[in-house]
């Protein structure tokens, strides 16, 4: 890690389910000491409790971060239990869907700082994308947060709270959206005569295997369909239904990440 004032005066983790124990790994692989975090879980892994971090210990007094990994329908009841915390530097990080800022400065005060964060699924192998925004008091903050999340992959700075939503339509709930596109491929793949088991796996090695070039090539993803698709060829043929302005994905992607977007401002109160 490069910030050493987390090793000195500790980190909190309140939740540690898949997300929390994928961001864990990553700290101690880049050399946070197991004996400078703080874990409160009612249900701890073996792995969480092997690791040599305080698990459901008394916590330190002032903590440089408090991670905050719980469910948000576990917050009313998490939250109180750290309201002591609040007031002073300790920064609050909440990778928590649907909660916003307000809600932590109203159990901190409004001087805490406070980051917001939105990681996705791809977190829990190194690969995600976490979207950050802060309060205030949490502006000068953000710089630590980046370095504490990239542990689980990319980090993003949004220019304000209100991108969150947006954010959670596309990459929030977007890798479902891709595992759907490996299901239907495959079934694709089934109805044309592939054994069920063979065309699921070239479905996923495909949809790996084009993210991953997506991300390494310098032609953006336009260009990159452009490179597949020989005139009058197979990939035109399929693009040709792909591509339908009334059925296709250009109509369909968007109204999903609205429905999601729109989901996402009403769990909020937005």
């Amino acid at each position: 890690m490069k910030d050493t004032r987390i090793a000195a005066r500790g980190l909190v983790l309140l939740g540690c389910g898949k997300m929390g124990s994928a961001m864990l790994a990553g700290w101690l692989q880049r050399g946070l000491p197991a004996s400078a975090v703080w874990v409160l879980d009612p249900h701890p892994s073996p792995w969480v409790q092997g690791t040599g971090v305080h698990v459901n210990a008394d916590l330190p007094a002032s903590p440089a971060i408090v991670l905050i990994a719980v469910k948000p329908q576990m917050m009313g009841a998490a939250l109180p239990s750290l309201a002591a915390l609040g007031g002073g530097d300790t920064v609050f990080v909440s990778v928590a869907a649907g909660t916003p800022i307000s809600a932590f400065e109203d159990a901190f005060g409004a001087n805490s700082p406070v980051i917001r964060a939105m990681p996705n699924t791809p977190a829990a192998i190194g690969r995600g994308i976490t979207a950050i925004c802060a309060n205030a008091a949490g502006q000068a903050a953000l710089a630590e947060a980046e370095d504490l999340l990239s542990a689980v992959g990319d980090v993003v700075r949004l220019e304000s709270e209100a991108q969150m939503d947006a954010v959670t339509g596309v990459s929030g709930s977007g890798p479902a959206y891709v595992f759907h596109l490996i299901e239907t491929l495959a079934a694709g793949g089934l109805a044309q005569g592939l054994p069920e088991a063979l065309a699921l796996q070239l479905a996923k090695a495909t949809v790996a295997g084009a993210g991953a070039l997506a991300l390494e090539a310098e032609d953006d993803p336009a260009q990159l369909r452009v490179n597949v698709t020989s005139p009058n060829g197979t990939t035109q043929a399929a693009l040709e239904v792909l591509m339908d302005e009334a059925s296709g994905f250009p109509a369909l992607l968007p109204r999903a990440v609205a429905a999601a977007t729109q989901r996402s401002k009403e769990l909020s109160g937005g």
